[in-house]
């Protein structure tokens, strides 16, 4: 099987992680990413975007390694970019303001940091812990800044679209204008129901509100055990307004995973009682947001993990990999993991008649291993 290099950051997944100062967010970037970048008690401590990569976790990836020992093996990866904490008035420039309101328009996700811990030795910038009044400020800020894009560019087309006969020009007034009003109304445009081509024709402005959001709530190290307080119990109520999720995590025990090695990692939270670690939590929720799962191609030289969108065929899963895969596509000889697992073998597969030969209308499942035929 031929196989082409291909740039990681051609089809990462991007979050952009946002919040008040003094909330937790650089110490879980800190945390996740192994950076070193500083979080300091006091706004603004990061200066500029600091942007940060982490392999997502599957077990699968390390099976299929351990059966078929590769050169390299290559996980799918997942991009953090810590951004600067928002304050009020952020949209009209306080804070760092609009400069950091430009970098959540290139993110796929949105990460909102909450405060849902008591701490006096940490200053909170407005004075106590209220997650809720947080989440209305930040999220305020990116009304604000959506609102102005729209209204500008109302402005530019309305003369022209009440002349105009063509349905295009007058589609795009009016669905801008139905986007001001919600926003006015203080919804962000996430909650709003859009059809297909009115979703395409919005993507062209990458508003922020119109991104899917994860609100993680940071806790201390007792309530991370327990798995809440009253403090995320009103930001899980808040989040179902929107049907967006909640991860509770511990910023400071996240900080001490990732001195660990995967093992200890392990031990360590057995020994506390949680399942998964606040990032595995977070990747998996962002997947689920987003529609996304994962497929595989193997072999002696490379065992790889590959992120696509649901619904996607394969000759376009193919094309994750190169164009020319895409543009030569001729079949796809595909198996599912639960068979290789149950099987054991490539071989095993086979002979159980489980490997298929699929077209050019086969939509792809999370779990397939690939290997695709193409001519070009």
């Amino acid at each position: 099987m031929l196989y082409y290099r291909l740039k990681e950051s051609d089809t990462m997944l991007k979050a952009g992680i946002v919040g008040l100062p003094n909330v937790g967010k650089s110490t879980l970037f800190n945390a996740i990413t192994k950076k070193n970048i500083l979080a300091a008690n006091y706004p603004f401590a990061t200066i500029d975007p600091n942007v940060g990569v982490v392999t997502v976790p599957d077990a699968r990836l390390e099976f299929l390694e351990n059966i078929y020992l590769p050169e390299r093996t290559i996980p799918t990866t997942y991009e953090f970019t810590d951004i600067a904490g928002l304050v009020k008035g952020a949209s009209e420039g306080e804070g760092l303001g609009n400069k950091f309101l430009s970098h959540i328009r290139e993110v796929d996700a949105i990460v909102e940091v909450v405060r849902c811990f008591d701490d006096n030795d940490i200053i909170h910038v407005v004075g106590n812990t209220d997650p809720i009044r947080d989440i209305e400020i930040i999220n305020t800020e990116l009304i604000m800044a959506d609102l102005e894009i729209i209204q500008n560019r109302l402005e530019k087309i309305a003369k022209k679209a009440s002349m105009s006969k063509d349905p295009k020009e007058v589609m795009e007034y009016e669905l801008l204008k139905k986007c001001e009003d919600n926003l006015l109304k203080n919804n962000p445009l996430r909650r709003m129901e859009l059809t297909n081509d009115e979703k395409i024709l919005l993507k062209n402005f990458a508003f922020i509100t119109l991104k899917p959001i994860i609100y993680m709530a940071n806790v201390n190290e007792e309530d991370a055990v327990i798995g809440y307080n009253e403090y995320t119990k009103s930001v899980s109520e808040y989040a179902e307004k929107e049907n967006a999720s909640v991860i509770v995590m511990s910023a400071k025990i996240e900080s001490e995973l990732a001195e660990l090695s995967d093992d200890d990692k392990k031990q360590f939270l057995t020994d506390l009682g949680i399942a998964n670690s606040g990032l595995d939590k977070l990747i998996y929720a962002t997947y689920d947001l987003l529609g996304l799962a994962t497929f595989f191609t193997v072999g002696k030289d490379e065992c790889r993990a590959w992120t696509f969108q649901k619904g996607m065929k394969a000759p376009q899963c193919a094309g994750i990999i190169h164009t020319d895969f895409e543009r030569g596509f001729i079949k796809a000889e595909v198996m599912s993991f639960d068979d290789f697992k149950e099987y054991g073998s490539e071989i095993k597969v086979k002979e159980a008649g489980k490997v298929r030969l699929e077209g050019k209308d086969y939509l792809m499942k999370d779990g397939d291993i690939c290997y695709f035929r193409f001519n070009v």
